[in-house]
C-alpha cells in the first residue's frame, strides 16, 4: 500500500500559472545551497538553490501571499515550513542521497512547478514524476530522495512541512 497521494490539477489553472511566472522570473531570489541535504558532502559537485517561505525560526519572506491557494487547500494546524528548491539541469538525472526532513512525525506535501524527467524518489523505492500543478502529500520523516532533470534547465518545486 503506497503511503502517498498525487492530486494532479491541483490549483486552478490562473493560481498556478501565477506562482510559476513569479518562481520562474529573473528576479525572485534564490539562494546558493552547497549540498543537497544532510547526508551529502561539500566535497561533492552537487547543489541547488532554495528560497524559504517560511521557516518557524526565521518567519515569513515577502513571498508568503505566493503560496496562500496551496496553504488554503492543505489541512494544516500549524506550519513547521515552506521551502521553495530549484535544481539545476545535469547532462543525466542525479538521484539525490535519502534523507529525511525532520527526524519527527510530521505532514509533508511537495507542489510540481515545471513538468520535466526528474522527481521524488519514496521509501518503496517507486517515483512520483515531477508534472506541473501536481501535489504529492506523503510522510517526509520517512526517507525519499529528490532529483535533478536532464531535459528542462531546470527542476522547481515547494516543499511544504506542516502538522
Amino acid at each position: 500500500m503506497k503511503s502517498y497521494k498525487v492530486y494532479d490539477n491541483f490549483l486552478k489553472r490562473s493560481e498556478f500559472l501565477k506562482i510559476k511566472t513569479v518562481l520562474e522570473s529573473w528576479n525572485f531570489p534564490w539562494y546558493f545551497q552547497p549540498t543537497i541535504n544532510l547526508n551529502h558532502s561539500y566535497d561533492d559537485l552537487d547543489c541547488y538553490f532554495t528560497h524559504n517561505i517560511f521557516n518557524q525560526e526565521l518567519g515569513r519572506s515577502s513571498s508568503f501571499d505566493l503560496v496562500a491557494p496551496i496553504l488554503n487547500k492543505l489541512n494544516i494546524k500549524s506550519l513547521i515550513r515552506v521551502k521553495c528548491n530549484l535544481y539545476p539541469r545535469t547532462d543525466n538525472i542525479n538521484i539525490n542521497k535519502p534523507h529525511t526532513d525532520f527526524n519527527f512525525k510530521h505532514k509533508g506535501a511537495i507542489f510540481y512547478i515545471n513538468t520535466n524527467d526528474g522527481g521524488t524518489i519514496m521509501k518503496d523505492k517507486s517515483k512520483v514524476d515531477s508534472v506541473e500543478n501536481r501535489l504529492l502529500i506523503f510522510e517526509p520523516h520517512h526517507e525519499h530522495s529528490s532529483t535533478t532533470t536532464s531535459n528542462k534547465k531546470c527542476r522547481i518545486n515547494i516543499n511544504f512541512n506542516y502538522f
